[in-house]
């Protein structure tokens, strides 16, 4: 099973951009899925989450509000939409699932398999 993140670059701070997950060797359907991210010397750190059904969604307070995530089980894909974004928000993103249901989805350690990450820079 591999994950791909996708959709990351330079953007301008107010600007929007669009994150895609996709899923390779097994389907996400059934996956509870979330986004973490990472700056350079830091631990990485939640953002949001789905859940399986898409029912669910919780989000890191640093980025509620401006961060949707959602998923699309037809194209096997989980779209992170950042909007009004700051430079506190350039990280390498990486997206994650978990096959069981979390107890708490903003762990780490409740994800079982990890995408390789794209890099959001938010600058002028």
């Amino acid at each position: 099973v591999q994950l791909q993140a996708s959709g990351g670059g330079l953007v301008q701070p107010g600007g929007s951009l669009r994150l895609s997950c996709t899923a390779s060797g097994r389907t996400l359907k059934t996956w509870h899925m979330g986004w973490f991210r990472q700056v350079q010397g830091k631990e990485r750190e939640f953002v949001a989450a789905i859940s399986w059904n898409g029912d669910t969604t919780q989000y890191a307070n640093s980025v509620k509000g401006r961060f949707t995530v959602s998923r699309d089980d037809a194209k096997e894909t989980m779209f992170l939409q950042m909007s009004n974004l700051t430079p506190a928000d350039t990280a390498v993103y990486y997206c994650a699932a978990a096959i069981g249901l979390p107890a708490n989805p903003s762990y780490q350690n409740e994800y079982d398999y990890w995408g390789q990450g794209t890099l959001v820079t938010v600058s002028s």
